[in-house]
């Protein structure tokens, strides 16, 4: 038995039930660090380099696609302590149970005045938001109620860290599937807090030595959004393997048939698997420019986002060959099959890549 038992199809139901991810799980995640994937080890956290992590969030998002997707984006959320003030990190992350939700939706304004921010705002979309105990929030800045701009005449934003306790969590995650990531929004009102609670993710804001945090947010946030798409990808592939083979049983599909779907199984899982070769030697290519340079050429960037989008726009279209033949066990509203579906479903319309470009 290993740690990874625990995320049976049975809690997978539950944690869809009750809307959030169940206890059992919440547990393993704080005893092996998993929303802080990207910390410091000396702030307690697993430092983990990008190849690892990816991996993790594929195998997590593979066993239960809210399970990925809140490790995901809340780790990622706790990668932000790479740009943070240093006391503000420590004052963060000395808790074991540390989580950080948010959204990148810019909801709110930040006012300067006296020395402390005053913000206000709602934000959409916060993954975790129901056991995060803090959460990231984009704000248009202000100084004495007058808006401030850039060089360019363009609003200035920055991030903002809120406890828990001074957020508002509203029930507003109605959506067909991700059911258990919680992705409610939240809202304050004139919460005064301190200027070093304010945060830009910038390469000259970068705070802490590791290389993690030279990797461009962007590129960070696509392959990290990817690989929860591939991994439910690959349990959806699996599963509908799985239901064919068993219709076949009692229905006895004819040899033309059976040919059939075996060819069509063969090349979808083999575009799976070249895409996936090809996606993760990329990652190990920007990876090792990282460490050689603290910095990754604009060419394997462009790689990056560009293998990100198809990899992704790959599995919506093995999905759409492949599911026609799972039967109605795909279109029961309680099966795992129907979950897993609709996760992908949901999951795969994040706008980072929507567009195949």
């Amino acid at each position: 038995m290993t740690i990874f038992s625990v995320f049976s199809s049975e809690l997978s139901a539950q944690a869809e039930q009750i809307g959030r991810l169940p206890q059992e799980w919440l547990e393993v995640i704080v005893q092996e660090k998993w929303f802080k994937l990207f910390v410091p080890q000396d702030l307690d956290g697993l430092e983990l380099n990008l190849p690892q992590a990816l991996k993790l969030e594929e195998k997590l998002a593979r066993l239960d696609g809210s399970l990925g997707w809140t490790v995901t984006l809340c780790a990622g959320a706790g990668w932000f302590v790479g740009f943070l003030d240093p006391k503000l990190s420590q004052d963060i992350f000395s808790d074991p149970k540390a989580c950080l939700a948010g959204s990148g939706f810019v909801g709110g304004k930040a006012d300067l005045n006296e020395g402390s921010y005053i913000v206000s705002g709602s934000w959409t979309y916060a993954s975790g938001a129901l056991h995060a105990t803090h959460f990231t929030a984009n704000c248009e800045l202000l100084e004495n109620g007058k808006p401030v701009f850039d060089k360019k005449g363009n609003p200035v934003i920055k991030a903002f860290i809120l406890k828990k306790d001074e957020v508002e969590i509203l029930d507003g995650w109605s959506y067909m599937g991700m059911v258990a990531t919680g992705s409610h929004a939240f809202k304050t009102e004139n919460l005064v807090i301190p200027q070093n609670r304010s945060f830009e993710i910038l390469p000259e804001k970068v705070s802490l030595p590791e290389p993690i945090y030279r990797f461009p947010f962007l590129q960070f946030a696509e392959l990290t959004l990817t690989v929860n798409i591939l991994g439910i990808t690959e349990h959806l592939v699996e599963m509908i393997n799985e239901s064919f083979w068993k219709r076949h049983e009692y229905r006895k599909f004819g040899k033309k048939h059976l040919r059939y779907f075996e060819k069509v199984s063969e090349k979808q899982s083999k575009r799976l698997r070249t895409l996936k070769k090809e996606f993760y030697e990329l990652v190990d290519i920007a990876w090792k420019e990282v460490l050689k340079s603290d910095a990754i050429s604009k060419s394997t960037l462009r790689k990056v986002s560009r293998t990100s989008r198809k990899l992704t726009q790959t599995c919506r279209e093995i999905s759409g060959k492949l599911y026609p033949f799972a039967g109605l066990e795909a279109a029961k509203t309680h099966t795992e099959m129907n979950r897993v579906w609709r996760d992908f479903n949901t999951v795969s319309q994040h706008a980072l890549l929507v567009f195949p470009f």
